[in-house]
């Protein structure tokens, strides 16, 4: 009888934690794209990854490690959601990335990128961008 009580009680922990964790919203795409950013200008190439789709992990890695050997900094970026639909999202941003070279900045706007953003896994990941 004791058995059964605590295989009940297990059970019931793990289907509150469920639903405590299930109810709790993801972030919203333009946020996704802002981290993503923000990783990008860590040099941080897990996290970037981490918050792109699985077709874009690559080039998440790539971007990331890009600026490996640069000073970069983000400068008044914010995002919002153009358009889109269940499946993906369409962000657009203001700001730029600031990357110094040898002393010099070299800025690269992002009002000109349209980010692709898809739901994989649960979550909304960052899926590439249309370059200028």
């Amino acid at each position: 009888m004791h058995n059964h009580r605590l295989r009940f009680l297990h059970s019931l922990f793990f289907l509150a934690v469920g639903l405590i964790v299930g109810c709790s919203p993801s972030a919203s795409p333009a946020v996704i794209v802002e981290r993503y950013l923000e990783a990008i200008a860590d040099k941080d190439v897990v996290a970037a990854a981490n918050l792109s789709c699985l077709t874009w992990e690559e080039d998440a890695y790539a971007e990331a490690s890009s600026f490996e050997t640069v000073e970069v900094r983000l400068e008044d970026v914010s995002c919002q959601v153009d358009e889109g639909s269940d499946e993906y999202q369409l962000v657009t941003c203001g700001g730029e990335i600031v990357a110094n070279y040898g002393g010099e900045d070299q800025n690269i706007p992002l009002a000109s990128r349209e980010f692709y953003v898809i739901e994989e896994g649960g979550a909304w990941r960052m899926c590439g961008y249309s370059a200028p």
